[in-house]
């Protein structure tokens, strides 16, 4: 009973081994299969295209941001048109305001369903008559061809003729704007397209799975195979044996040992002809999967803690981006360095106001008279060291920015004001100094947050901004008996000691040359332009304002006149030669302070001026 048992049990042993070998097989070549179809059959499409509804025919179609972020990841913005086609991105308020007075396509969504809807111009308020109706048709007629190239308010801008794709990631309270020149109507083949994650972290572990698996099906198999072989035992009964030679003793033994070594080889050869497909075929998977085939198992670095930076409640948005600032700075600096070459004041107004226009007009003027007159310095444009805007939602705003010379590590650093009336102005430059040297600027708002505009009349500082001019130009005018003394550090200012010295020459020259009959008198005034104060982190504020000098020579008798042998510039200015009742040369000082909150004993600092020569003229 025993032969039976046994060869039973061995039956039973390598039945198991078949089956759990065909499972295997099914297994494997489902995991694998699996694997394969996620990165081809069913793999996802690589971006999601949506075709926004057309609108009416309006100059300008306005995609809102809800829009561009309905499904996540970067977007991707095509417009096919006839001729130029142009598109900008700006906040969506800036967009809004910009396209006020005129109507305007407007995408937006609802739920997953896009609508687009014409957005009336604003109506005037009831009673406002003349706000109701253009004065006249040339202005509705600008306001409806108005071109969007070139505003400041945009964050960027796109041109292209007849198809523009350009790559975004915008949030939601940014929009784009599309356009063709303003005046025809906005391109109505608008797509945006969003990528899809097509990654398949699961497609990698079951092909590699799978391989393995199928490799201990084939392991298992062999085992099986090796079994039955071994199981047969020695036979009773065989099938008749063909007749045979008499074997020959003679023949060499090594000729039997290639013989017999020849046939084990040739079985090891059929087991591993099994095995190596199967390893073979999972590396060639394996090779073929992409990293985004594979769970992402990295660990996230921790994130170091940085210093948080707390916006006051309420605040309003920055005027301006760091980037737009270059942006705006770039195009001031190109069109006044064009102004310059060609003494173009009517070009220089375009992106100057205030002390920074008076200044470059009165230099023109000498310039057209004396060619030997120098011209001022130019603006620099990089590198853009501070960006300081102003938090306002509102119009004007402003922004400041400290600006090294590029060329030339000499020259003190430039520090301006630029100020944008309403949204269809462009940023004009207001007031332009040079820092003084070692001059150290309080802490100031990171960018991103802006900083809150200080009213002129501000209790909160050591002065109003509204009354630093004039107590400077007490200073001035008084030193050490100015009521003001102890409100200035006279101490670290570069100014007022280049002010007395220049005096003192003048007064030792005029006693030189016209003692006992002329008389030569300074005086200092507050200047006309609107100070500007920017809050720094302290409380404090940053504070430009203009302070003018005036310099008044009289004759001090009825038979003296005053002549000016050595004063081309007040010749050229006034147009005569001698006077006799004199002449008053005016002269413009853009300041820069640092005024401190109220209480504190910390006295207020010039951080930077800029003099150049305003108007003269003959006194009457």
């Amino acid at each position: 009973m025993r032969g039976p048992t046994r060869r039973a049990g061995i039956g039973k042993v390598w039945f198991v081994r078949f089956v759990w070998a065909v499972a295997a097989f099914v297994i494997a070549a489902l995991m694998i299969g699996a694997g394969i179809a996620q990165r081809t059959i069913f793999e996802p499409p690589p971006a999601e295209a949506t075709a926004l509804p057309a609108g009416e025919e309006e100059a300008y179609t306005v995609i809102d941001g809800e829009v561009l972020n309905l499904f996540p990841g970067a977007q991707t913005l095509t417009v096919e048109g006839e001729g130029t086609i142009f598109a900008a991105y700006g906040r969506t308020a800036d967009v809004q305001a910009w396209l006020a007075d005129v109507p305007y396509n407007r995408i937006t969504v609802d739920g997953e369903e896009f609508r687009t809807r014409v957005v009336e111009p604003e109506a005037a308020p009831a009673g406002d008559e003349a706000a109701a109706e253009p004065a006249d048709d040339s202005e509705e007629t600008e306001s409806a061809g108005r071109t969007p190239v070139g505003s400041d308010l945009w964050l960027d801008e796109f041109q292209q003729e007849r198809r523009l794709s350009t790559p975004l990631q915008l949030p939601e309270d940014m929009s784009v704007l599309v356009a063709s020149d303003g005046t025809a109507p906005a391109p109505a083949d608008i797509s945006v397209t969003w990528p899809v994650d097509r990654s398949t972290p699961w497609a990698g572990p079951l092909i590699v799975g799978g391989g393995i698996v199928l490799v201990a099906g084939v392991i298992l198999y062999l085992l099986g195979i090796r079994h039955v072989r071994r199981s047969r035992g020695p036979r009773r009964k065989g099938l008749p044996l063909p007749p045979t030679e008499p074997i020959d003793l003679a023949v060499e033994g090594g000729k039997k040992g290639v013989i017999s070594s020849g046939r084990r080889r040739a079985i090891k050869a059929r087991r591993s002809f099994v095995v190596v497909p199967a390893i073979a075929m999972s590396s060639l998977l394996f090779a073929g999967c992409s990293s985004d085939a594979w769970p992402d198992l990295a660990v996230s670095p921790t994130p170091s803690p940085t210093s948080s930076v707390i916006v006051p409640e309420g605040q309003q948005s920055p005027a301006v981006t760091e980037t737009q600032a270059e942006r705006i700075l770039a195009r001031i600096a190109s069109t006044v360095a064009e102004a310059d070459a060609a003494a173009d004041a009517d070009l220089a107004a375009s992106r100057l106001a205030g002390p920074a226009l008076a200044e470059r007009q009165t230099n023109y003027g000498l310039r057209a008279q004396l060619p030997e007159q120098t011209p001022l310095a130019p603006i620099p444009d990089r590198p853009v060291e501070i960006v300081l805007p102003q938090a306002f939602d509102e119009w004007p705003r402003s922004f400041m920015t400290v600006v090294e010379a590029s060329d030339d590590t000499t020259v003190a650093p430039t520090i301006m004001v630029m100020t944008q009336a309403d949204p269809w102005s462009e940023y004009k430059a207001t007031y332009i100094a040079g820092l003084e040297a070692a001059t150290l600027l309080p802490d100031l708002p990171a960018t991103y947050v802006g900083a809150a505009l200080a009213p002129p009349d501000s209790p909160f500082l050591r002065l109003r901004p509204d009354e630093v001019a004039a107590a400077y130009a007490d200073l001035i005018n008084n030193g050490e008996k100015s009521a003001y003394w102890n409100d200035f550090d006279t101490a670290g200012d570069l100014l007022l000691p280049s002010i007395r010295e220049n005096q003192q020459q003048r007064l030792d020259q005029l006693n030189q040359t016209g003692s006992g009959t002329s008389s030569l008198e300074f005086k200092a005034t507050a200047g006309a332009g609107a100070p500007m104060a920017l809050t720094t982190l302290d409380g404090g504020a940053i504070v430009a304002v203009e302070v003018r000098e005036s310099d008044i020579v009289r004759p001090t008798n009825a038979d003296a006149v005053i002549r000016l042998p050595e004063n081309p510039a007040v010749r050229a200015l006034t147009g005569v030669e001698q006077s006799a009742t004199g002449f008053q040369t005016t002269y413009a000082d853009q300041l820069f302070f640092y005024v401190p909150l109220e209480g504190e004993n910390e006295p207020i600092r010039l951080l930077g001026y800029r003099s150049n020569i305003l108007e003269a003229k003959v006194l009457e």
